[in-house]
């Protein structure tokens, strides 16, 4: 039957379908989401619906299904299994993002290498580079073996066949935004083609029992390029984080759905590839100085994992009407919170003055645990007095002044006395609840009053 062509306007966030832009979505309330996009539709007005292969499946009864665990498949690389909850679920979709350049497809490549290794079959989809070019990366990162096939197409219905012929254990899709379905008249890269591949994808990956890992684009915001749906439809959600000119790389995980969601990979780029950093707190802390005034080092949970961290901040007298406030690693508001605490409750005249608070190393932690971290970094800046060496500091600080408890304290503190820190300073309460630990100074702190006075 014929078919002609007509436009609707699909939601980049949710994937809402309407024929007519709206200036907000009615889905998911977002503003100027709805961006217009062709679709088929036969000469009778209906449109045309694509059949995706897969395994016929029926209702189950709740009671009788098997709890087998899940098996998983070790990459060879220890970060990568740590943000991944152990291991490749079989059968699991993963999305992958990350700015350009950042090392999506090298992290990738060095997985197929490790699996190949064990014998995994494993197929390499490209859309965006030739044989030659991976190739070329190939060769710096190792050797490889025959279980590794190398396929560039961007047809998602020729890749589809060989998959279905292959039958690979791994497949690598990189990237989704190249890929096109041609039951889709859609440009690829749109919402409507990365829905429906993604899609099609899926219906694989659990239909014959394929681990996918679907390498993503992202937007200047740093949040994977199309439909918000995208991202539900996956099993996983991987972010590559960090400075394209540092050497440093984070893998942090935002969805697991076999896993938890808030481990960290930490990788160092290298000429030879990816390198799994062992004790990142020992990395981020490597070159900071000694008796500066405004440095103190903090202590966040990633996970389960306890990562020190330097926090710098800077604080001068403004030479003009509004002072300057700017922070690179955390959140600007939480830090102007806390400079209103220690106005208010210290009375402390920072009002005037410029404000800049770092964390070093690139890192980004949003934990209120670093809380009296800053505060101290910010007081030791203002009055230029530097905080004693070997002192290490955390704890959640409210608007009363008061310094609240966090959680896992004696994990945070054994990391710090691992690294040879002589001096902790906590929360009161966690303290009053800690055992003893031998080797460490351990001051509690009620209010940022008491860790003024530690200054």
């Amino acid at each position: 039957m014929a078919t002609k062509i007509k436009t609707r306007f699909f939601c980049q966030e949710c994937g809402y379908e309407t024929a007519k832009w709206l200036g907000q979505c009615p889905g998911c309330k977002a503003w100027n989401s709805l961006v217009e996009e062709p679709v088929s539709v036969s000469a009778g007005g209906k449109e045309k619906k694509q059949v995706l292969s897969g395994v016929q499946s029926a209702p189950a009864v709740l009671n009788e299904i098997s709890m087998e665990e899940e098996r998983r498949t070790e990459t060879g690389m220890g970060e990568l299994d740590r943000v991944l909850g152990g291991g490749i679920v079989t059968g699991s979709l993963t999305l992958v993002g990350g700015d350009p350049g950042i090392g999506k497809s090298t992290l990738l490549l060095q997985m197929c290498r490790n699996l190949s290794l064990k014998k995994q079959h494993i197929l390499y989809v490209s859309g965006e580079e030739s044989l030659r070019q991976i190739k070329m990366r190939a060769m710096r990162i190792g050797d490889f073996s025959d279980t590794l096939e190398l396929f560039c197409e961007t047809n998602l219905n020729r890749i589809e066949e060989i998959i279905q012929q292959k039958k690979p254990q791994i497949v690598i899709i990189d990237s989704i935004q190249t890929m096109y379905n041609e039951a889709v008249s859609a440009a690829p890269g749109s919402v409507s083609q990365v829905r429906e591949s993604t899609g099609v994808l899926l219906r694989l990956a659990k239909g014959l029992g394929i681990s996918i890992f679907i390498v993503g684009h992202v937007t200047k915001e740093g949040t994977v390029a199309g439909p918000r749906v995208l991202e539900h439809m996956v099993d996983t959600v991987l972010y590559f984080e960090g400075d394209r000119h540092a050497s440093y790389r984070i893998l942090r995980g935002v969805k697991n759905r076999f896993g938890s969601t808030d481990e960290i990979g930490v990788f160092e780029m290298r000429q030879e590839g990816l390198t799994e950093v062992l004790n990142p707190s020992e990395f981020m802390l490597n070159g900071r100085p000694a008796g500066a005034s405004g440095s103190v080092v903090s202590c966040s949970m990633e996970g389960t994992r306890p990562m020190l961290t330097e926090i710098q901040a800077l604080v001068c007298h403004s030479n003009f009407g509004i002072p300057r406030r700017q922070t690179t690693g955390t959140d600007f508001n939480r830090v102007n919170l806390l400079m209103a605490v220690l106005e208010k409750r210290l009375g402390m005249q920072i009002g005037g003055c410029d404000a800049y608070v770092n964390l070093a190393g690139g890192i980004r932690i949003t934990e209120p645990a670093i809380d009296l971290g800053i505060v101290m970094a910010i007081m030791s800046s203002f009055k230029n007095s530097p905080v004693p060496e070997g002192v290490v500091a955390f704890g959640e600080v409210g608007l009363s002044g008061e310094v609240r408890a966090v959680s896992m304290a004696e994990q945070r503190v054994r990391e710090a006395q691992k690294l040879g820190f002589t001096t902790c300073i906590l929360p009161q309460v966690c303290l009053e609840k800690m055992p003893k630990i031998s080797g460490i100074r351990l001051v509690g702190v009620r209010s940022v009053a008491d860790a003024a006075r530690e200054l």
